[in-house]
């Protein structure tokens, strides 16, 4: 059997016997089938077995339910109910269940982390094994230690770095690092991915070097160093396999999301249709309100219409109902208003008229790099460049329904400063990806948090900007103490 023990949010995994014998043979015989780890990394198919291990940790495990909400209700357009409206009341430390859904957070990415090194330190070791797979299976390992940290100094700042599979509880003791040692590993580990990685695996829920190189330039953007970002999100745009999806009505965007090869898809987690991402039950209302006979749900999430989702935004930007609805169709056929209490819900991933439904979430799609080049080319140049505007207008006009190569009416004016431009950028990003996990990193690392809660009437309090070290942390790693805890906690 496989035994697995999270212990200080590191998973120590034993391989036990696994032998077949009968009661009197147990008292005298060695068992002859034993897998240790000593003699598990023997072939390929043992690499890539431990791999998976990695993928499960930092794909469908972290990529639910828990670190959406923590994400996305710390974004300032909407708010939380029931358990989760403490996540949404930003002049407040998290309650205890709370701070316990950051915690599975922690634990989740240092299990991935882990599962990763345990592949770094055994794979080069295996002899039955082609020189091309071991390349693959280790520039996969390292991108997915590179998005575990990128995640964790992003949300704790400063981390503990674990480069080796720890096997047992002696070798737990690892200090927080200061954020630059973290994101110097993570863009070696993200390097090294991309020297290693083909073009694109079979898989969109794989690692791909054009993965690796938006991994590259969201690090590089959040590190402000605007050049190199701008450079690897080029990459993409030039180089790279993929195309804009065409949109003239709003159903269109289901394009991007819910088909099983969307040009846009750099890397997704792929949920399946069974066991779904469940973030349609959070978004959504209880079974009385169905979307088009869509799933039912208890409406966790509702959209802050004081917010830039509310009367400020276009009509006519296709992205607005796409993203929001105001009415349903009952039972009858008729389309009615949705209820007092939540007058206006999120659409996006739940299922549409058309039984389209979307069970991937997005890591990485298309459309980001051309607003990562956008914002950080500007920023390195001190102006927007006509290349920047274009590629901001590209997304905007997509978002009408024209055609994103060509000129449209609804263009972006050249002329803007800098910081306008900028401005423009974060607003467009705002758009185009509600419910993707990247309002709130926008803000915090722009350092506009404050602000952004300020216009719809919260005041942030500076304890809100990292999530606390979980306390088992604390007590168990003896190279932290609580004077390491983050501030509030």
């Amino acid at each position: 059997m496989k035994r697995i023990s999270y212990i200080y949010g590191i998973a120590i995994t034993a391989v036990s016997s696994i032998f077949l014998l009968s009661c009197s043979d147990m008292l005298d015989e060695v068992p002859k089938d034993f897998v240790s780890r000593a003699n598990y990394y023997q072939n390929e198919a043992d690499a890539q077995g431990a791999l998976n291990g990695a993928y499960s940790s930092v794909g469908p495990d972290f990529y639910g339910i828990t670190n959406y909400l923590m994400t996305e209700l710390q974004g300032d357009y909407l708010n939380g109910r029931g358990s989760q409206a403490p996540i949404s009341i930003v002049d407040q430390v998290l309650n205890q269940q709370n701070i316990g859904r950051a915690n599975a957070n922690w634990g989740t990415l240092y299990s991935a982390i882990n599962r990763a090194n345990a592949v770094l330190d055994n794979v080069p070791l295996i002899e039955n094994i082609s020189e091309e797979a071991r390349e693959r299976i280790l520039a996969e390992a390292h991108f997915l230690r590179a998005l575990a940290y990128f995640e964790l100094v992003r949300g704790w700042g400063p981390v503990p770095v674990k480069t080796t599979e720890s096997k047992d509880l002696s070798e737990l003791s690892s200090p927080r690092e200061p954020e630059a040692v973290v994101y110097q590993l993570i863009i070696d580990d993200a390097k090294a991915a991309e020297a290693g990685l083909g073009s694109v695996q079979n898989e969109t829920g794989k690692a791909s070097v054009w993965a690796a190189k938006m991994l590259l330039a969201h690090v590089y953007l959040t590190t402000e160093n605007w050049a190199l970002a701008a450079e690897k999100a080029d990459e993409v745009i030039t180089g790279g396999p993929y195309s804009l999806v065409s949109v003239s009505v709003p159903n269109d965007f289901y394009k991007i999301f819910a088909a099983e090869t969307s040009p846009e898809d750099i890397m997704s987690v792929h949920h399946s249709d069974i066991s779904g991402s469940a973030i349609p039950t959070y978004i959504h209302m209880g079974s009385n309100y169905p979307y088009n006979y869509s799933s039912s749900g208890f409406f966790a999430w509702l959209p802050d219409t004081t917010s830039f989702i509310g009367a400020s935004w276009d009509d006519n930007d296709l992205r607005k109902p796409f993203n929001l609805y105001r009415e349903f169709q009952n039972a009858a056929g008729n389309w009615v208003s949705l209820p007092s209490t939540a007058p206006v819900l999120f659409k996006k991933f739940i299922t549409n008229s058309e039984g389209l439904s979307i069970y991937s979430v997005p890591v990485y799609r298309f459309t980001e790099a051309f607003l990562f080049y956008a914002e950080a080319s500007a920023m390195a140049d001190g102006a927007p460049s006509a290349l920047a505007l274009e590629r901001l207008n590209m997304i905007k006009r997509r978002a009408y329904g024209y055609a994103p190569q060509a000129p449209s009416p609804v263009d972006y004016p050249s002329g803007m400063s800098r910081d306008e431009f900028i401005e423009t950028v974060l607003q467009e990003r705002a758009y185009e990806f509600i419910l993707e996990r990247r309002r709130w990193w926008d803000l915090k690392r722009t350092n506009r948090v404050k602000e952004a809660f300020a216009e719809v009437g919260k005041t942030f309090i500076d304890q809100r900007m990292l999530w606390p070290i979980p306390e088992s942390e604390i007590n168990n790693n003896p190279a932290i103490t609580q004077q390491d805890q983050n501030p509030g906690y």
